[in-house]
């Protein structure tokens, strides 16, 4: 059974930092490529960034250029890193990985893995 397993969230002052983590688990199962998404109350998942396979050619989204990073510890764990810290930052943040796309992808039909979703509140 494939898990994916989110932690780091929480509370943040604004401009502050914060890391999600997410590491994936499962028998004979290979996270290729890794995202993040957010979504907020009564709204769909959107995209914030994806990594490849090989850590390489990231994808942000718009907003969070600059300003979130997205890397891979390791094959099985993606990290989000959120700098300067925003209120729209605000939302539930979900993990997603793809065992068939390789070179990133913000659409999230494209994933078959996520986790349970971790908040970040930004307030000071």
């Amino acid at each position: 059974q494939v898990q994916l397993i989110e932690s780091g969230g929480g509370l943040v002052q604004p401009g502050g930092s914060l890391k999600l983590s997410c590491v994936a688990s499962g028998r004979s199962f290979t996270p290729l490529t890794m995202a993040w998404f957010r979504q907020t109350a009564g709204k769909g998942r959107d995209p914030v960034a994806s990594i490849s396979w090989h850590g390489s050619n990231p994808y942000y989204e718009d907003s969070v250029k600059g300003h979130f990073t997205i890397s891979r510890d390791n094959d099985n764990t993606v990290v989000l890193q959120i700098n300067s810290a925003k209120s729209e930052d605000t939302v539930v943040y979900y993990c997603a990985t793809s065992t068939t796309i390789v070179n990133g992808s913000p659409d999230s039909r494209d994933y078959a893995y996520w986790g349970q979703g971790i908040q970040v509140t930004v307030s000071s």
